[in-house]
């Protein structure tokens, strides 16, 4: 890790973050998850929407919540050639102007302090892993853009209201500041990258190639979580405080045989100590492998 070189200042206040954001076809999600990044207590960071193929809706939601919210949005696409993630959030990662990149999902709406957590927790030599909060499509549906604004749709009593179930998963949202730190302390759960919530140095991102283009859906994120940590970067838990709730949606981009595929693959870069993808961002600093930008 010595070769490594990090932020010199990299107190909370300072540190400027670029928030990669993956989609395919789901303006009206999208726009949900905007209007969360609109009113986030941390402001001093760039959105990166990494386009998997998306229509032409998305590209013009997003034109219109540049002008509406004032965000620093930009929109990297890539042609619909199947299920790419890997390739547009590696493009993405080149894209990005910041030292510290958060993971993120285009159906996970941030609670208004989730950057700020995201930048206070971290530290060099660590990357974070954060979770979501599943919500039903009632929920999912009902969610407006004054919910997000005001903050309600994180209040479990609004949820619950619209069709949320009990479950001990709600302390979540629920957690105060110490009760958070408290619980990511204490949870058994494995301390894993996560996609749809997570964040590392850039540096350490390249240091592993970013993604492996060769993985399709089902566990890309967490083998690439493997390989950060076989370089020495260590995972912190951000489970309780970096907060995103997930609107519901079908998932007919799923195929077992992939996902079984994806285990093994990630097993193997475990057990061999694997830190650097042989197909990742590397192959795109040649002219020809770049995606648009809008």
């Amino acid at each position: 890790m010595a070769d490594r070189m990090y932020t010199l200042d990299f107190r909370p206040e300072t540190m400027k973050l670029s928030v990669i954001i993956s989609t395919y076809n789901s303006p009206e999600w999208l726009e949900k998850v905007l209007w969360g990044y609109s009113v986030q207590s941390h402001n001093d960071f760039e959105i990166i929407i990494a386009d998997d193929g998306s229509g032409a809706e998305t590209r013009q939601l997003i034109d219109r919540m540049r002008q509406q919210t004032g965000l620093t949005i930009r929109h990297i696409w890539q042609e619909d050639k199947g299920f790419r993630k890997c390739r547009i959030l590696n493009l993405a990662v080149l894209e990005s102007a910041t030292d510290y990149l958060v993971f993120t999902d285009g159906d996970c709406i941030p609670r208004r302090d989730f950057l700020e957590v995201h930048a206070t927790e971290a530290e060099p030599g660590r990357f974070l892993s954060g979770g979501y909060h599943k919500l039903p499509m009632a929920a999912s549906k009902a969610i407006g853009k004054d919910d997000i604004i005001s903050g309600r749709c994180f209040r479990l009593d609004w949820l619950k209201a619209h069709g949320l179930k009990s479950t001990y998963k709600n302390s979540k949202l629920t957690a105060n500041r110490w009760q958070a730190r408290l619980f990511n302390a204490l949870t058994p759960t494995k301390c894993r990258f996560k996609g749809s919530n997570g964040s590392a140095w850039k540096k350490d991102v390249r240091a592993v190639n970013g993604f492996d283009e060769t993985m399709a859906y089902g566990g890309e994120d967490r083998e690439f979580g493997v390989r950060l940590a076989n370089l020495g970067v260590k995972p912190k838990h951000v489970r309780y405080n970096a907060i995103v709730v997930h609107l519901d949606h079908g998932r007919g981009y799923v195929d077992p045989e992939t996902v079984r595929a994806n285990k093994q693959h990630r097993i193997k870069s475990d057990k061999e100590r694997i830190t650097r993808t042989h197909h990742g961002i590397e192959q795109h600093l040649q002219p020809q492998s770049t995606g648009d930008t809008h």
